[in-house]
Formats: C-alpha cells, sequence, structure tokens
C-alpha cells in the first residue's frame, strides 16, 4: 500500500469541543493523527510525503471567498486583540435569507456552521496541506491503481463554502476532482464513515460526472441530523446520482458488509473510471464518537469487497477517533487490499 501524508498536519490541534451540552477535549487532536500514523505506517510497502499541487483542484470545489477566509482568518483575529488562541464563533448563519457580513466574527459565523472547527495559528497550512495529500495520493491512484491519502483534518462534512464536523476542505471531493482530471471520465465517491458525508451531497448534488454514495448511520438520530436520508438521491443534472444507506445503530460487519455490497453493486452500474473512499474508522466497535460494531475483520472484508470492483481506488482517511483498536483498525483495512 502506497500511503501519502505530511508533517504539517500535526499544526492543527484545537483544544476543545463542546457536545451534548458537555465541554471536552477535542477528539480530532495530535494523540489520534500519531495513532492513525502508527497504522498506516505498519501497512505501508512506501510512505510518501505529499507534493504541494496548488490551488487548482481544491478551486474547483470550494468558493474562493471560503478558501481566503481559511487562509486568513486566524491573522485576522489577531487584530481584535492579543492573547486569542483560536478563532470560533457561537453566531451562525442559517443559510436563509443571510448574507456575508464585513466583519471577521461575523464571517466565522457565515463559514463555519458548528463549534467544532476553530482557526489556530497553524490550522491552515495543516487544512491546505490535507488537501494536498488527498490531492498526490487521486493522481498516484489514477497511474498506479491504489493509494491511501492520510489526510488529516479530515474533509466529508465540509461545504463548498462552510466548515463543519471537524472539515475544512472536502478533501475527498477534492480528489474525485483530481482522480477525474487524471481518468478523463466520471468517478465515484463512497463514503463510509459513520457519519454521513453531507458536504460531498451537496458538492455534487446537481452533477451527474461524481457519482456519491453513503453508508452511514441513520441521521434521524444522529449527526449530521438535516441530510443522509434514503430519498435524497440528487436534483437537476444529479438526479439519480446520489445515494444514500442509512443504517440503524448497532449496525455490525454482517449488515455493514451486505449494504456495502449493494453500494457496490451500483456504483458499477454507473459505470466510474474510479473510485475515493471517504473512509472512517468511526464505524469500530470501540470507537468513542460511534454507535456501529464493525471489527478489525470487518475492515478486511470491506477491503477485498471494494477491492473486488477492479476500479482505480483512492483512500481518503476521513473519522475515527482515540481508541485501542485505532491502529490496528486502519492497518487492517489497508493490508486487506493485498498486494499490488
Amino acid at each position: 500500500m502506497i500511503v501519502f501524508h505530511h508533517p504539517d498536519s500535526r499544526g492543527h490541534n484545537p483544544d476543545h469541543y463542546f457536545r451534548a451540552g458537555t465541554l471536552g477535549g477535542h477528539p480530532e487532536n495530535l494523540e489520534r493523527f500519531g495513532m492513525l500514523h502508527k497504522g498506516a505506517f505498519a501497512a505501508a510497502s512506501d510512505f510518501r510525503q505529499a507534493e504541494d499541487h496548488g490551488l487548482s483542484f481544491i478551486e474547483k470545489v470550494h468558493d474562493p471567498d471560503y478558501i481566503n477566509f481559511l487562509k486568513t482568518g486566524w491573522q485576522e483575529a489577531q487584530k481584535l486583540g492579543p492573547g486569542r488562541r483560536e478563532l470560533l464563533s457561537t453566531h451562525f448563519s442559517t443559510r436563509i435569507l443571510s448574507r456575508r457580513p464585513d466583519s471577521l466574527m461575523g464571517q466565522a459565523g457565515f463559514y463555519t456552521s458548528d463549534t467544532s472547527t476553530p482557526l489556530l495559528e497553524d490550522s491552515w497550512q495543516a487544512i491546505y496541506m490535507s488537501a494536498q495529500v488527498g490531492i498526490s495520493a487521486a493522481l498516484y491512484g489514477a497511474e498506479h491503481g491504489l493509494a491511501y491519502g492520510l489526510c488529516r483534518p479530515p474533509g466529508h462534512h465540509a461545504y463548498h463554502n462552510s466548515a463543519a464536523g471537524f472539515c475544512y476542505l472536502n478533501n475527498a471531493a477534492i480528489a474525485a476532482e483530481a482522480l477525474k482530471a487524471r481518468l478523463g471520465g466520471p468517478v465515484a465517491i463512497l463514503d463510509i464513515d459513520i457519519h454521513h458525508g453531507n458536504g460531498t451531497q451537496d458538492i455534487f448534488w446537481e452533477r451527474s460526472d461524481v457519482v456519491t454514495v453513503s453508508l452511514h448511520c441513520d441521521p434521524s438520530n444522529y449527526y449530521p441530523y438535516y441530510t443522509g436520508y434514503a430519498d435524497e438521491t440528487g436534483q437537476g443534472a444529479g438526479a439519480g446520482f446520489n445515494k444514500n444507506y442509512p443504517l440503524p445503530p448497532g449496525t455490525d460487519d454482517e449488515a455493514f458488509t451486505r449494504e456495502l455490497s449493494d453500494a457496490l453493486a451500483f456504483i458499477k452500474t454507473q459505470n466510474p473510471k474510479g473510485i475515493v473512499i471517504s473512509f472512517g474508522l468511526d464505524t469500530a466497535k470501540d470507537d468513542p464518537l460511534g454507535n456501529f460494531a464493525v471489527t478489525q475483520d470487518g475492515y478486511s472484508k470491506c477491503a477485498k469487497l471494494i477491492k473486488s470492483i477492479a476500479l482505480s481506488t483512492v483512500i481518503i482517511q476521513e473519522g475515527g477517533y482515540i481508541c485501542d483498536t485505532l491502529s490496528d483498525n486502519l492497518n487492517s483495512f489497508l493490508t486487506g487490499f493485498g498486494e499490488g
């Protein structure tokens, strides 16, 4: 397995996270990155630092004003006064009769959707290079058939102009643009994180050149709550090119792989030239934020099913949080693809 990573991912290290009325440590932290790094390194036949491919693929996905906010927001926040460690809002735009304000704090609420996505001094470089990890993996995967991008921070909750759910730039969507450009045809994104890939769905909602499919916990009582239902199938040119598989809490290896087989069969009917896997380890039975029961053996079986469809495959890391099995679960998934 060829693994792409970048040390600048360590620059983003938020302190706190507000969840279900409780303030605690942020789960998308450096310890988590270290555990993913360990699991990826154990599975890697080649461990490569991502190159900087510039903004072109990022700009195909994200609004330029939003990119500029992520790039400059922390520096602008320093003008508001000393001692600030994070730029974070508690006042968020509903997108209904809303407009971009001039003030920085107003923009923080306009360009983010919750309190999980602060900007810190080195956040932009981590965010930017996380996307470059995805691009590097996509360009390699297009040529050689398989690659894994250890993207951190993750990306699938990021909309074209809004951060959410620990995500800033949508690494999978950006990787899909790079893969599509290199392969010269349509591609698919398969999201198997426990949370619905709401940002990814929205980005490609009216497009037919990127098929989007997501397996996730039923959002009627689980984040992101407002999207991920089975009747969401796309709109306009994208009608029929989005498919959701909301699954009940407690979904185990057998149920998850059964639905994955169905999702892969659907993807094959769309005749993509390649596939991006938005891979979340928060489906694991031990994950502190999850409520599924996928095991190490289940991850290996998932990898074999994905490999069986014989498409150029790019794996982009999404969720998966600190637990005793995090490194081993990632290793099981990556080694499940075997050699070659």
